[in-house]
């Protein structure tokens, strides 16, 4: 096959599969050799193994020839970001404190993936335990944007956003607390859909903010995002927190979506997310962009109007109590006693000493700092303050959410305010760090559903569009997401990422 194959989304993979044109040896190993040719500048894949991914395809092809059945996704490439717990597959989280880890079994969202018959790539650099923003804070180096490898790809899902805008992986699993789906989504052009709370199981998923965490698809085009959360959604009694309710059929509102007709779609653009007398820390290419690509919902017949949600304002400063305060708890199962990393253990202390010793070396700076924060807010005589406080913030949110949607099907607003920014420049800036989630944490602390469409170029870097929509209503995501991708990919005479694939 003449065609690059990285550079196929998964539906023509799965065409080129069906009808023999490739094999799953051959879609697998040209996945694996761009890797090898590229990952070094980029640093997107914490561990590869090539030999059980061939033998994974090979299998498929051996399958596909004796005329069995086989799973939905059959020779598909998948990358994994390394919080989803995999049987025998280094799993770190990005912390030294769990490197070597050989998880003894699978997280639902990866058992999933094998039973459809996905061939892993690897599992995927990020933030240390989900904290972070740009994939700076992983304990094994940066990932670098591949618009600019000067810059970051979000966080924190930033190496399964680069392995996916690099043509390193078709697809990749991110993970999704306050907008490490959608956030890294957005500066690297990609779709990145953060499900309903609850609707994605969470069992395997190394725990940031139980209350929070979700797993989702990233993906090059909306229809995949839409076959691949079919694929891993539905309930799962191993987590308590699981909706037992049947999935909306997320691949035919992306169809319906890609028809390009929003006639009786009511879309809200939120005022507080970068609105007028909102516009501070929101750079003005963003917001052209975002408006732009209103302006192309309208001319696909949807409604559009303003709506405030006064709420929004106190987001940030509610995330980061709520989060760092679940994680103070989640974290504290990692003391160099069951697994993973132990310091000092050479019989001359005892298992406090060696507790201390481990933590100190094996967490980094920022997980440091929201333990430190999180437990603080929950010690006795600031609990009601400070996280019982953030708390009622967060049922105001809802309100506002469920006041808005009462008047409207949708939300949008920018993705990030800002485009990709250059490694280094706010680490040492934690609240301008912070605020690259503006947009992102509402729906998180709602447990809404939310979707990253790429809707332009700010000074050649890329620029995404939310869509938020009530719970469940997952599907007016990829409806709305799907049109406007359509309308882009007609204005511009190909798709986003054929841009930087030009470039390359």
């Amino acid at each position: 096959m003449s065609t690059d194959l990285t550079h196929l989304d998964v539906t023509a993979l799965q065409a080129a599969l069906a009808d023999g044109s490739a094999s799953a040896v051959e879609v697998t190993q040209a996945h694996l050799d761009a890797i090898a040719a590229a990952d070094g500048g980029l640093n997107s894949y914490l561990h590869v193994d090539a030999l059980t991914a061939l033998a994974t395809a090979a299998d498929v092809d051996r399958r596909r020839a004796a005329g069995e059945e086989l799973g939905r996704l059959a020779g598909v490439p998948v990358a994994l970001k390394d919080v989803v717990v995999t049987q025998g597959v280094p799993t770190t989280s990005g912390s030294r404190i769990l490197e070597g880890w050989l998880p003894p079994y699978d997280a639902t969202v990866a058992a999933r993936l094998k039973a459809a018959g996905t061939v892993l790539l690897g599992k995927t650099n990020m933030d240390e335990f989900a904290m972070g923003s740009s994939t700076e804070n992983s304990a094994y180096g940066p990932t670098r944007n591949p618009w600019d490898h000067d810059r970051i790809p979000g966080g924190s899902s930033g190496g399964s956003s680069a392995a996916v805008a690099g043509f390193l992986a078709p697809w990749s699993i991110g993970t999704d607390t306050g907008g490490s789906i959608r956030q890294p989504a957005a500066v690297t052009g990609l779709v990145g859909h953060k499900p309903t709370y609850g609707s994605v199981s969470r069992y395997g998923l190394i725990a940031f903010s139980s209350s929070l965490d979700q797993a989702g698809p990233m993906a090059r085009t909306v229809a995949d995002a839409a076959l691949m959360h079919e694929v891993i959604g539905g309930h799962d009694p191993r987590d308590s927190t699981s909706i037992d309710a049947p999935a909306a059929p997320f691949v035919e509102a992306a169809r319906q979506g890609a028809t390009g007709d929003l006639s009786g779609v009511t879309v809200g653009v939120v005022r507080e997310l970068g609105g007028e007398g909102h516009a501070e820390g929101y750079e003005p290419g963003v917001l052209a962009a975002f408006q732009a690509g209103v302006d192309q919902l309208r001319a696909l017949g949807a409604e559009v109007r303003e709506v405030s949600c006064t709420s929004f304002d106190l987001a940030l400063a509610a995330y980061y109590l709520i989060a760092p305060s679940e994680a103070s708890s989640n974290l504290s199962r990692f003391d160099g006693v069951r697994y993973g990393l132990r310091v000092g253990d050479d019989g001359s202390r005892d298992l406090d000493e060696v507790m201390a010793m481990t933590r100190a070396q094996g967490f980094g700076a920022e997980v440091k700092r929201r333990i430190i924060l999180g437990t603080y807010a929950l010690s006795s005589g600031y609990y009601e303050a400070y996280y019982g406080q953030a708390q009622k913030v967060r049922t105001l949110i809802g309100r506002d959410f469920a006041a808005a949607f009462a008047d409207v099907d949708v939300l949008v607003s920018p993705t990030s305010p800002i485009v990709a920014f250059p490694i280094g420049q706010r680490v040492g800036d934690p609240l301008s760090m912070y605020a690259a989630d503006l947009c992102t944490l509402p729906a998180s602390l709602a447990g809404l559903p939310a979707i990253s469409v790429p809707c332009g170029l700010s000074e050649g870097l890329p620029v995404g569009l939310q869509v938020m929509a009530p719970a469940l209503a997952d599907d007016r995501c990829y409806r709305v997401a799907a049109a406007l991708e359509a309308a882009q990919d007609a204005a511009r005479g190909g798709t986003f990422l054929g841009q930087l694939a030009a470039r390359a």
